[in-house]
């Protein structure tokens, strides 16, 4: 079997304590999740569990304080190169324009200004901003900008895309646009992604495998589902899909209790 992508082997990663604990707080303990080349795993669990530890371990963010990353074969020292990360929050350079915040990777990398410029032109029209190359952020909605963040993410041509919760913040209409756009960009190179998400649904659309998370503290998988529905899916549609309504009810069954264990620790705080 050929090596996976991106491979986080028994990962813990503990902090130090506010309030004076030596032992320190453990957000993830003994976490072991493989993404193969090509596949889109998507990552679900209960608010605060650790989904994005897990992710910026993944990145080479955060090292994590025992356990392996490695990426096709390879341990994993530093950031991962190999990786494109799309964040949940706004990522964008207030500074500059569109076409400049998608190129800006690739000027980073040294690649020269009128290529750059003539790849992020060909990016901001697969992702459907041909036109808007020379509007600034604020000048942009909700879901251009994600775009925008979309196409600077994956003007690179990573061979792993991170992406954590990037369209919680959208509309449902704008929201599903996006996930379409995404699925049908993966489809083209199918790179490996692992997804984060709190949306059960999106997880179920989007994926191949969906992997459960327990809540926190000391967060570990405890549930994974291979999502057996054919490709090409439009992720409006497929929510009608008999298998669709299956899985969810297999997925919500194992993830209800976790959710409700994560809420009453947010109380508690």
């Amino acid at each position: 079997m050929p090596d996976a992508a991106l491979l986080l082997e028994n990962i813990t990663c503990t902090f130090a304590s506010h309030d004076g604990d030596a032992a320190g707080y453990t957000a993830v303990k003994e976490a072991s999740i493989s993404i193969a080349p090509g596949e889109f795993v998507s990552v679900v669990g209960p608010t605060g569990c650790g989904k994005s530890t897990l992710l910026n371990v993944g990145a080479g963010l955060m090292a994590p304080s025992s356990g392996k990353v490695k990426v096709f074969g390879k341990t994993l020292d530093g950031v991962n190169h190999r990786a494109g990360y799309m964040f949940q929050g706004e990522a964008l350079m207030p500074w500059r324009s569109a076409l400049s915040n998608v190129t800006a990777g690739l000027e980073f990398a040294g690649v020269p200004a009128a290529q750059a410029q003539e790849q992020g032109r060909e990016w901001m029209k697969r992702v459907g901003l041909g036109g808007s190359e020379n509007r600034y952020p604020h000048q942009m909605s909700g879901g251009m900008r994600k775009r925008t963040m979309l196409a600077q993410t994956l003007i690179r041509d990573p061979d792993i895309i991170l992406m954590d919760e990037p369209f919680s913040a959208l509309d449902i209409q704008t929201r599903q646009l996006m996930e379409n756009e995404v699925l049908d960009l993966w489809m083209a190179k199918r790179k490996a992604v692992l997804f984060i998400t709190h949306d059960l649904d999106e997880a179920i659309a989007m994926s191949d495998r969906v992997v459960v998370l327990s809540a926190g503290p000391a967060t570990h998988p405890i549930g994974e589902f291979a999502i057996d529905i054919p490709r090409p899916r439009d992720v409006a549609e497929v929510r009608s899909n008999p298998r669709f309504v299956e899985l969810h009810k297999a997925i919500w069954d194992v993830l209800r209790e976790e959710v409700l264990k994560g809420y009453a620790q947010q109380k508690r705080a």
